[in-house]
């Protein structure tokens, strides 16, 4: 049951579309779910088939990693961020969204004080039910009209509280695929800095920004990543976008050495471990849930040394979501709707995994509510923390003609019924 279909979870809509299709008797075109839309690679699943012939299934998962993956999730973040990551701090979670519910619990704790995560939005609407169901308290604001040097002064409107633990955005950002400047991260690296703030970047799209090619390891240019200005950061790098690897739920918890090794004495008196990244792994993520699984481990490192090596290129392969954005931005322009996220600085976003549409005159809700009477399913951007009246599209179910040829005939009746 939807109390409110504007507060409604991206998997609540799915459960409602699909009941939809069966009533009216034709395929709804879906833009609300980011399931990947290319197959998983192949070198992943080699691995993770030959890891359980081997025998492992039979065996505890170590927690902080198995080696293999330690070593390789470093050698990836040093071949396309130039960061460099101790292997003890590269931490296996069950998906980034086990990855950011553990990190925002043991956050609320560290400094008595700092009690609050701030989500720059519009955001992953995942990320902000998280800190509602742990009790951690949270602040926000829509970054639409603080872009460039305008968002120094609105963090530090925030920041300046003292009371900010940690603050989690996405980039590339779900939903909007805008992508933060050079400039934007100098300014979140340093007040995080200035204000012992802990930045969590969450990377769960990383090198799809196909306007600058970070395809090749271990040369400029590099990917983009607030941990140039800050050593207060930790990482987020899922396989389920990049590698196309959702099903297994396989991520990466990234820290720097600095938030690795600090200590804290709540984490000293609580988990009788003071140090930041041994109360994570050893404290938080052993209750969640005791490791994660050895087979996907396994394929994530097969696929991050491939990547490193040179001989996967995971950023071509993605670059299928790009053309699909293309082609289905015009759809919605052609009948009449426009891109509302739709600058990085100078720059017109990239086309990607998602962008945002909004139609004149309509309010998110009223266009998600009557865009489903005419079969197609979405979110509205109020659910991501957004204040701008509209939708969020995600391209990556749309793979082929006849879907791409529904959509435009669904949306022309809507023009048609709706043109002013």
């Amino acid at each position: 049951m939807i109390i409110d279909l504007s507060s409604a979870t991206i998997r609540q809509i799915c459960s409602l579309s699909a009941a939809l299709e069966e009533d009216a008797g034709e395929e709804m075109v879906h833009l609300e779910i980011g399931n990947p839309g290319l197959p998983a690679e192949n070198v992943g699943v080699a691995a993770e088939i030959a890891s359980l012939e081997s025998g492992i299934a039979n065996k505890y998962p170590p927690i902080q990693g198995i080696p293999e993956l330690k070593k390789a999730g470093s050698r990836f973040i040093k071949s396309f961020l130039n960061l460099d990551i101790p292997q003890k701090a590269i931490i296996p979670t069950v998906g980034s969204m086990q990855g950011s519910f553990t990190l925002t619990l043991l956050l609320g704790q560290r400094i008595k004080g700092k009690d609050t995560m701030l989500y720059l939005n519009p955001g992953f609407p995942a990320h902000a039910s998280q800190a509602k169901v742990l009790g951690i308290k949270r602040e926000a604001f829509d970054i639409y009209n603080f872009r460039g040097k305008a968002l120094e002064a609105k963090l530090e409107e925030y920041l300046s509280k003292g009371n900010i633990s940690g603050m989690l955005y996405s980039n590339p950002n779900n939903p909007s695929w805008t992508n933060l400047t050079e400039e934007e991260l100098e300014i979140i690296g340093r007040l995080a800095t200035k204000y012992d703030c802990i930045v969590l970047e969450d990377l769960a799209y990383f090198g799809m920004d196909f306007r600058t090619d970070i395809s090749h390891p271990g040369v400029p240019p590099y990917g983009a990543t607030v941990g140039r200005y800050t050593d207060n950061f930790i990482l987020m790098l899922s396989g389920s976008k990049i590698f196309s690897y959702a099903g297994q739920r396989i991520a990466l918890v990234a820290m720097s050495q600095a938030v690795y090794e600090r200590q804290y004495d709540f984490l000293r008196e609580f988990y009788e471990m003071p140090a930041f990244g041994d109360a994570y792994i050893f404290g938080v993520l052993y209750c969640a849930s005791s490791g994660t699984a050895h087979s996907a481990q396994y394929g994530l490192a097969a696929m991050l040394d491939a990547a490193a090596d040179g001989s996967l290129d995971f950023i071509s392969h993605c670059t299928e979501y790009g053309r699909r954005a293309e082609r289905v931005k015009k759809i919605f322009s052609d009948n009449g709707f426009y891109i509302v996220y739709d600058k990085d600085g100078e720059l017109p976003i990239a086309d990607g995994f998602f962008f945002t549409i909004g139609y004149p005159g309509m309010s998110g809700l009223e266009l998600q509510s009557e865009l489903m009477k005419y079969g197609v399913s979405s979110i509205a951007l109020n659910s991501t923390g957004s204040e701008q009246p509209g939708i969020r599209a995600c391209v990556s179910l749309i793979s082929d003609d006849e879907t791409m040829e529904r959509l435009e005939r669904f949306l022309k009746k809507f023009q048609e019924d709706h043109k002013r």
